[in-house]
């Protein structure tokens, strides 16, 4: 099979590190079977090395809650004016792709529309979540949806848009992880170790608000039992050094394992995570590894965000369960005590162990089959006028 000629460019915009774990999924399978799309926009290290041309790198716009949104605004009210710019030019892109990212990719969605470029949007706004009025809005801007979730289509069937369930991204991710990576081998730790994984996530903001809290209740797990050590992955976005520095600011000394390595690979040499919620816990739940997932931002985003969320979970295993499968610890609930006393029982309560396990493989099921980025990849080729021609 071959491909018409013709180049097409496509801007993307995918503002946080798990967009850009996502985008280069997307942009590998393009490259496979689309090779004459050639991308540019907002993205990270993963979405560069696949070929990416980086113009603002997603760090510089990743933020989270209302007030840490505040300290940044002029920064990121610049670098839209940039691809505003972009889109209204005499030379516009061929197609915007936006990824997750909801209240700044609307914005940019609105300057699409009016400009005439055509508009994608992959990984939608969590509208069952909170502010379930943007469906309409979502549908006024964009030309079509790549959803994740097989409850979504539904709450756009009002709308005259074009809204279809492409199934979830991590499947395909996670169908092609590297295999026979040993991380305790690498480590040096017995096979009997007990390990604990402490993932902090990747954002500023969720460091700032929550990484003290994981390594103070990692501290306590350790005086309960010294035998214990843990892992530490080191997102993309982040460097090694600056979870290092941190960990030294919570003036602790604990056997902790900063590693680089795959996060799946990463999540199966833990018998236990504590994680920030996310992206990363639908990975921890594709493993199959037993967590606790924390969630904690400033007490004014908080205090909104109750105001507004309109679903009693936080954890993405859970909300896609429908129930409590996952211990949440939430705001004030997040302290080191409570986290060291589920860490405890996710170690030792052989039953609860098993049960979330079995509960966590109804999530792997719920997310179906993989194949969701070469849909995308068909999407975006549909929508920029490439045909794929039979021949040679």
């Amino acid at each position: 099979m071959s491909i018409s000629s013709a180049t097409s460019r496509v801007m993307i915009v995918a503002g946080e590190s798990s967009g850009d774990l996502h985008g280069s999924n997307l942009l590998k399978a393009a490259a496979e079977k689309y090779p004459n799309i050639r991308f540019f926009g907002v993205g990270g290290r993963r979405m560069q090395a696949n070929g990416c041309d980086i113009l603002i790198p997603s760090d510089e716009l990743s933020v989270m809650g209302v007030t840490e949104v505040l300290g940044r605004l002029p920064g990121i009210i610049l670098r839209f004016r940039r691809l505003a710019a972009i889109l209204k030019s005499s030379q516009p892109p061929d197609l915007l792709v936006l990824v997750d990212f909801p209240d700044f990719n609307l914005r940019l969605a609105k300057v699409a529309k009016h400009a005439g470029v055509p508009v994608l949007y992959y990984i939608s706004p969590k509208v069952w979540a909170w502010r379930s009025g943007r469906a309409r809005t979502i549908a006024e801007r964009v030309d079509r949806l790549a959803l994740i979730f097989p409850f979504e289509p539904e709450i756009y069937a009002p709308f005259k848009v074009r809204a279809e369930y492409v199934g979830n991204p991590l499947l395909d991710e996670f169908a092609v992880r590297p295999q026979g990576l040993n991380i305790r081998k690498q480590l040096h730790l017995s096979a009997d170790a007990k390990v604990v994984g402490i993932f902090p996530g990747s954002r500023q903001s969720e460091l700032n608000y929550i990484f003290a809290t994981l390594v103070m209740a990692a501290k306590k797990l350790h005086e309960e039992d010294p035998r214990i050590v843990f892992i530490m992955p080191v997102a993309p976005s982040l460097q090694r050094s600056e979870l290092e520095n941190r960990i030294n600011a919570v003036g602790v000394t604990l056997p902790i394992y900063l590693v680089e390595e795959d996060i799946y690979a990463v999540a199966d040499s833990c018998q236990a995570v504590l994680t920030v919620s996310g992206t990363v816990t639908l990975q921890l739940a594709l493993v199959g590894t037993p967590m606790a997932i924390v969630y904690k931002v400033a007490p004014l985003s908080y205090a909104i965000g109750r105001r507004l969320i309109k679903i009693p979970f936080a954890g993405l295993p859970n909300i896609i369960a429908g129930r409590d499968i996952v211990r949440e610890f939430i705001q004030d609930d997040a302290q080191p005590e409570a986290l060291k006393d589920e860490l405890l029982r996710l170690l030792d309560d052989v039953a609860y162990i098993q049960q979330m396990r079995d509960d966590l493989v109804l999530v792997q099921k719920r997310l179906g089959a993989p194949g969701c980025s070469i849909r995308v990849a068909d999407m975006v080729a549909e929508m920029v006028g490439l045909e794929l021609k039979e021949g040679a």
